[in-house]
């Protein structure tokens, strides 16, 4: 886990203090942006935690999205939901690695955006009906997918997305298709825009598992949150099989904002069918460090935890520790993100006898020339009754009898590994994130949501950016705001303390209990009617 700030942090529901604001610029372009951009950060040099600080945003400077939809970890739902078909062990970790390492291909993807800041009680549903990825007998073969997948990029250079050449014509921009984010009332997808001439239609689920979906073109306005910068052609696998031979099943979601100083947000997801669940708590410490901006996990942020509830992993609970991130290029306006130190992911529970863990370790990028995204990591053996295993924290901590298999390669390409016990071997590709897009989410209608679900509390705001009328869209943001310290001042007159609706309040232990309110808006987003999806 990596340092944070501050562990000793107060968490407080609202103060009814005024936020420093940046003043809008009244250039709208890049150029706009980029000076108020200069201006925030001026004014956070020397604080210790600009996550922690009461900032509010002209509207111009935001992605038309809410923090909660943008900011959870399912990018590829499709691999999380296979993480507990093996019978072994082992392939099960590898299974959980390949999780961790396409839970954030929005950032690998997309741009680097600001989304809107999270207000106390809100809170955002949604789930993904997908075709688990099938994992051949050979667990060196990598995974067989079947959704939003894209031409593997040239293998000469692990920091780019460039597709190799094929034999086939590289189709124009205007028939490639878009990661988007629905935002039309006539869509209640938050997905792709279909418009790839060779896009094959996935098949269908059956009733078991979820319900019937069909593909489609998604028409409305759109945000446009994780286009690659070379627009790749981006496909549907060529053989993608037909229910009943593998049907779709359903992963849903929810997260709610706990804390609004400090920011805090808990999350559940769960694949019933699969017997696969996740949970967290989500916080970040933030600080400006000469040209960058480093980020690092909160005090109450432990990480991501994957509990398998049934099947042969049944009773195996798997940590997986978030590494430290920077945002680079700030004073350039040309952003690109960064990972350092370490990623940990530590199997516990199950079975009696020894256990897996894995470390991820992230290449120090040169000052001089591009990044290239590197990492090494080996997964090894522990004892549960042990505590030794604690210290290792680096590769080269492991000792080298405890050590199973290495790891090698780029987050932002081809990752590869090898068993330790059979050095003669060739390396196995663990995943090629060059191959994946985002699978989209489907959302329900905002004539369906609650007055305080993400969508609809941003609806004003998010409309208004989209047509680019942002005085209007930062009026109706700044009312939001003001509406939130209100209702902190009058908790504060009252003496009464903020409650989660969907979350206990205890989160000492970055694993959220939900509420009996949080377990009916899970099984309803699991019986939601037939939705258009990936």
């Amino acid at each position: 886990m990596p340092p944070v700030e501050d562990d000793s942090v107060q968490v407080d529901d609202d103060s009814a203090a005024q936020a420093i604001s940046v003043p809008d610029a009244a250039d709208a372009g890049e150029s706009g942006k980029l000076k108020m951009i200069v201006q925030l950060l001026k004014r956070c040099l020397g604080v210790k935690d600009i996550a922690a600080m009461r900032l509010s945003l002209p509207a111009s400077l935001l992605e038309p999205i809410p923090n909660l939809e943008y900011w959870h970890y399912l990018d590829r739902p499709d691999l999380f939901a296979a993480i507990n078909d093996s019978e072994d062990p082992f392939e099960r970790m590898l299974a959980v690695l390949r999780f961790t390492f396409s839970k954030d291909l929005k950032f690998i993807r997309g741009k680097v955006c600001k989304p809107y800041n999270s207000v106390l009680g809100e809170h955002f549903r949604s789930h993904w009906d997908v075709i688990p990825v099938v994992y051949p007998s050979d667990p060196c073969d990598p995974p067989i997918q079947h959704l939003y997948l894209a031409p593997p990029a040239a293998e000469s250079n692990y920091s780019t997305l460039t597709p190799t050449p094929s034999e086939s014509p590289r189709p124009p921009a205007s028939e490639t298709a878009s990661i988007m984010s629905g935002w039309s009332g006539k869509s209640v997808t938050s997905g792709l825009s279909l418009t790839s001439k060779g896009a094959s239609t996935p098949g269908k689920s059956t009733p078991a598992t979820s319900p019937d979906l069909s593909q489609t073109t998604l028409d409305g306005d759109m945000s446009n949150l994780n286009l690659a910068d070379d627009a790749a052609a981006l496909l549907e696998a060529g053989t993608a099989p037909a229910a009943p031979d593998t049907p779709r099943v359903r992963i849903a979601y929810l997260t709610e904002q706990v804390s609004h100083h400090p920011p805090i947000s808990a999350y559940y997801a769960k694949c019933p069918s699969r017997g696969v669940e996740l949970t967290g708590v989500d916080q970040i410490s933030a600080k400006v460090s000469g040209t960058t901006l480093r980020i690092v996990p909160g005090s109450y942020n432990k990480g991501l935890f994957v509990r398998l509830t049934d099947g042969a992993g049944a009773g195996e609970t798997y940590q997986i520790t978030h590494p430290v991130g920077a945002v680079n290029g700030m004073f350039r306006g040309s952003f690109y993100i960064t990972m350092g130190e370490a990623t940990i992911v530590t199997c516990s529970g199950g079975a009696d006898g020894a256990k897996l863990r894995a470390i991820i370790e992230y290449k120090e990028e040169s000052w001089l020339g591009k990044a290239h995204f590197l990492l090494e990591g080996v997964i090894h053996s522990y004892e549960p009754d042990e505590t030794q295993h604690l210290e290792w924290t680096r590769v080269k901590h492991v000792p080298r009898s405890r050590v199973l298999a290495t790891l090698d390669g780029s987050w932002k390409h081809r990752i590869r590994w090898k068993r330790q016990d059979a050095p003669s071997s060739a390396h196995a590709t663990l995943l090629d994130l060059s191959t994946l897009h985002v699978i989209p989410k489907a959302v329900r209608s905002l004539e369906k949501q609650l007055p305080d679900e993400s969508r609809k509390l941003w609806e004003n705001v998010t409309s208004k950016l989209l047509s680019k009328e942002y005085g209007e869209a930062t009026k109706h943001k700044l009312t939001i705001e003001q509406r939130q310290r209100d209702e902190a001042a009058e908790r504060k007159r009252k003496g009464v303390q903020f409650t989660p609706k969907y979350f206990e309040s205890d989160i000492d232990s970055g694993i959220p209990t939900l509420t009996a309110e949080g377990l009916l808006a899970l099984e309803e987003e699991l019986k939601e009617e037939e939705l258009e999806c990936p």
